[in-house]
Protein backbone atom coordinates (compact mmCIF):
# COMPACT_ATOMS: atom_id res chain seq x y z
CA UNK A 1 0.00 0.00 0.00
CA UNK A 2 1.04 3.58 -0.96
CA UNK A 3 1.01 6.10 1.74
CA UNK A 4 1.60 9.86 0.65
CA UNK A 5 1.82 11.77 4.00
CA UNK A 6 4.45 15.09 3.00
CA UNK A 7 4.62 15.64 -0.54
CA UNK A 8 7.85 18.00 -0.56
CA UNK A 9 10.70 16.57 0.98
CA UNK A 10 13.55 18.43 -0.39
CA UNK A 11 16.17 15.27 -1.07
CA UNK A 12 15.88 15.97 -4.59
CA UNK A 13 17.09 19.61 -4.44
CA UNK A 14 20.43 18.14 -4.93
CA UNK A 15 19.41 16.97 -8.56
CA UNK A 16 18.74 13.67 -7.46
CA UNK A 17 15.87 11.40 -7.02
CA UNK A 18 15.28 7.60 -5.52
CA UNK A 19 14.14 4.74 -7.51
CA UNK A 20 12.15 2.10 -6.00
CA UNK A 21 14.75 0.67 -4.33
CA UNK A 22 16.60 3.37 -2.81
CA UNK A 23 19.07 4.19 -4.65
CA UNK A 24 19.55 7.34 -5.75
CA UNK A 25 20.73 8.97 -9.04
CA UNK A 26 20.28 11.83 -11.25
CA UNK A 27 16.96 13.21 -12.66
CA UNK A 28 18.30 13.03 -15.77
CA UNK A 29 19.18 9.55 -15.48
CA UNK A 30 17.76 7.70 -18.41
CA UNK A 31 15.86 5.41 -16.41
CA UNK A 32 13.84 8.57 -14.82
CA UNK A 33 13.53 9.97 -18.11
CA UNK A 34 11.55 6.67 -19.19
CA UNK A 35 9.09 6.21 -16.28
CA UNK A 36 8.43 9.87 -15.96
CA UNK A 37 7.73 10.03 -20.03
CA UNK A 38 5.14 7.33 -18.98
CA UNK A 39 3.60 9.29 -16.18
CA UNK A 40 3.12 12.30 -18.76
CA UNK A 41 1.91 9.69 -20.75
CA UNK A 42 -0.72 8.63 -18.56
CA UNK A 43 -2.02 12.21 -18.23
CA UNK A 44 -2.30 12.31 -21.52
CA UNK A 45 -4.51 9.43 -21.45
CA UNK A 46 -6.55 10.82 -18.25
CA UNK A 47 -7.07 13.97 -20.47
CA UNK A 48 -8.37 11.63 -23.25
CA UNK A 49 -10.82 9.34 -20.83
CA UNK A 50 -12.31 13.52 -20.18
CA UNK A 51 -13.05 14.11 -23.65
CA UNK A 52 -14.24 10.68 -24.26
CA UNK A 53 -16.90 11.34 -21.32
CA UNK A 54 -18.03 14.48 -23.18
CA UNK A 55 -18.17 12.33 -26.10
CA UNK A 56 -20.25 10.04 -24.78
CA UNK A 57 -22.55 12.45 -23.02
CA UNK A 58 -22.88 14.04 -26.94
CA UNK A 59 -23.98 10.78 -28.27
CA UNK A 60 -20.80 9.04 -29.22
CA UNK A 61 -22.12 5.33 -29.16
CA UNK A 62 -18.57 3.75 -28.56
CA UNK A 63 -17.28 6.51 -25.86
CA UNK A 64 -18.11 5.31 -22.51
CA UNK A 65 -16.74 2.25 -23.61
CA UNK A 66 -13.35 3.93 -24.89
CA UNK A 67 -13.34 5.52 -21.75
CA UNK A 68 -12.95 2.74 -19.56
CA UNK A 69 -10.69 0.93 -21.51
CA UNK A 70 -8.36 3.78 -20.75
CA UNK A 71 -9.38 3.86 -17.17
CA UNK A 72 -7.87 0.27 -16.85
CA UNK A 73 -4.81 1.24 -19.33
CA UNK A 74 -3.98 4.21 -16.21
CA UNK A 75 -3.56 1.51 -13.72
CA UNK A 76 -0.95 -0.36 -16.03
CA UNK A 77 0.92 2.71 -16.51
CA UNK A 78 1.59 3.11 -12.79
CA UNK A 79 2.56 -1.02 -12.78
CA UNK A 80 4.62 -0.07 -15.75
CA UNK A 81 6.03 3.05 -14.06
CA UNK A 82 7.22 0.94 -11.27
CA UNK A 83 8.24 -1.61 -13.13
CA UNK A 84 10.76 0.87 -14.57
CA UNK A 85 11.70 2.77 -11.59
CA UNK A 86 12.83 -0.49 -10.41
CA UNK A 87 15.94 -2.26 -11.73
CA UNK A 88 15.63 -6.01 -12.42
CA UNK A 89 18.47 -8.21 -10.63
CA UNK A 90 19.12 -11.74 -12.20
CA UNK A 91 18.34 -13.83 -9.08
CA UNK A 92 14.75 -11.50 -8.80
CA UNK A 93 11.97 -13.13 -7.03
CA UNK A 94 9.17 -12.41 -9.82
CA UNK A 95 6.71 -12.40 -7.49
CA UNK A 96 8.35 -9.74 -5.15
CA UNK A 97 8.79 -6.83 -7.37
CA UNK A 98 5.21 -5.37 -9.38
CA UNK A 99 6.31 -6.02 -13.12
CA UNK A 100 4.64 -5.73 -16.07
CA UNK A 101 3.69 -9.40 -17.43
CA UNK A 102 3.00 -10.92 -21.05
CA UNK A 103 -1.15 -11.25 -19.78
CA UNK A 104 -1.32 -7.41 -19.83
CA UNK A 105 1.02 -7.07 -23.87
CA UNK A 106 -1.80 -9.75 -25.10
CA UNK A 107 -5.10 -8.19 -23.43
CA UNK A 108 -3.95 -4.87 -25.40
CA UNK A 109 -3.81 -7.14 -28.33
CA UNK A 110 -7.32 -8.64 -27.88
CA UNK A 111 -8.28 -4.88 -27.96
CA UNK A 112 -6.95 -4.23 -31.31
CA UNK A 113 -7.47 -7.16 -32.98
CA UNK A 114 -11.35 -6.23 -32.13
CA UNK A 115 -11.70 -2.90 -33.00
CA UNK A 116 -9.05 -2.77 -36.15
CA UNK A 117 -11.46 -5.19 -37.70
CA UNK A 118 -14.23 -2.98 -37.73
CA UNK A 119 -12.21 -0.70 -39.37
CA UNK A 120 -11.52 0.82 -43.15
CA UNK A 121 -7.78 -0.08 -44.34
CA UNK A 122 -5.99 3.02 -45.07
CA UNK A 123 -4.64 3.61 -47.91
CA UNK A 124 -2.22 6.91 -46.19
CA UNK A 125 -1.06 8.20 -42.91
CA UNK A 126 -3.73 9.71 -40.93
CA UNK A 127 -3.29 13.25 -39.50
CA UNK A 128 -3.75 13.84 -35.93
CA UNK A 129 -7.48 15.54 -35.53
CA UNK A 130 -10.68 14.70 -37.21
CA UNK A 131 -12.49 15.23 -33.95
CA UNK A 132 -11.60 16.39 -30.29
CA UNK A 133 -11.59 12.99 -29.27
CA UNK A 134 -9.41 11.61 -31.62
CA UNK A 135 -7.13 14.35 -31.68
CA UNK A 136 -6.75 13.15 -27.85
CA UNK A 137 -5.61 9.47 -28.80
CA UNK A 138 -3.11 10.90 -31.19
CA UNK A 139 -1.55 12.81 -28.70
CA UNK A 140 -1.45 10.23 -26.32
CA UNK A 141 -0.26 7.85 -28.56
CA UNK A 142 2.49 10.46 -29.80
CA UNK A 143 4.12 10.79 -26.15
CA UNK A 144 3.87 6.62 -25.74
CA UNK A 145 5.81 6.54 -28.87
CA UNK A 146 8.15 8.56 -26.64
CA UNK A 147 8.51 6.75 -23.97
CA UNK A 148 8.95 3.64 -25.72
CA UNK A 149 11.70 5.21 -27.73
CA UNK A 150 13.33 5.98 -24.43
CA UNK A 151 12.47 2.57 -22.94
CA UNK A 152 14.12 0.85 -26.19
CA UNK A 153 17.25 2.93 -25.16
CA UNK A 154 17.35 1.83 -21.58
CA UNK A 155 17.02 -1.31 -22.48
CA UNK A 156 19.73 -1.06 -25.14
CA UNK A 157 22.19 0.67 -22.50
CA UNK A 158 21.16 -1.88 -19.39
CA UNK A 159 19.39 -5.03 -20.94
CA UNK A 160 19.68 -6.97 -17.41
CA UNK A 161 18.38 -4.57 -15.93
CA UNK A 162 14.89 -4.02 -17.71
CA UNK A 163 11.91 -5.67 -18.27
CA UNK A 164 11.47 -6.55 -21.97
CA UNK A 165 7.48 -6.89 -21.59
CA UNK A 166 7.54 -3.17 -19.88
CA UNK A 167 8.74 -1.98 -23.63
CA UNK A 168 6.90 -4.35 -25.46
CA UNK A 169 3.63 -3.16 -23.80
CA UNK A 170 4.53 0.70 -24.77
CA UNK A 171 4.72 -0.89 -28.44
CA UNK A 172 1.44 -2.06 -28.32
CA UNK A 173 -0.29 0.56 -26.30
CA UNK A 174 0.75 3.13 -28.84
CA UNK A 175 -0.98 0.64 -31.87
CA UNK A 176 -3.47 0.10 -29.71
CA UNK A 177 -4.30 4.07 -29.59
CA UNK A 178 -3.64 4.86 -33.06
CA UNK A 179 -6.99 2.26 -33.65
CA UNK A 180 -8.99 3.57 -30.84
CA UNK A 181 -8.51 7.19 -32.33
CA UNK A 182 -10.05 5.84 -35.50
CA UNK A 183 -12.60 4.47 -33.85
CA UNK A 184 -12.74 7.52 -32.02
CA UNK A 185 -13.60 9.51 -35.53
CA UNK A 186 -16.94 7.37 -36.35
CA UNK A 187 -14.56 4.50 -37.13
CA UNK A 188 -12.38 6.25 -39.66
CA UNK A 189 -15.30 8.52 -41.44
CA UNK A 190 -13.67 11.52 -39.82
CA UNK A 191 -10.03 10.54 -40.43
CA UNK A 192 -7.92 13.27 -42.07
CA UNK A 193 -5.72 12.02 -44.69
CA UNK A 194 -2.11 12.94 -45.61
CA UNK A 195 -1.83 13.95 -48.54
CA UNK A 196 1.63 13.85 -50.09
CA UNK A 197 2.78 17.44 -51.18
CA UNK A 198 -0.77 18.91 -50.77
CA UNK A 199 1.06 22.48 -50.22
CA UNK A 200 3.71 22.43 -53.32
CA UNK A 201 3.35 25.28 -55.33
CA UNK A 202 0.81 26.91 -53.48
Amino acid sequence: MVRLTKIYTKTGDDGTTGLATGQRVRKDDLRVEAYGTVDEANAAIGLTVIQADFAAAAGHHEARDLAEILRSIQHDMFDLGADLATPRTQDENPAARLRIVESQVARLEQIIDKYNEKLTPLNSFVLPGGTPLGAAFHLARTIVRRAERIGVALHAERQSEVNPDAVKYLNRLSDLLFVLGRVANDWGAKDVLWKPGNSRGK
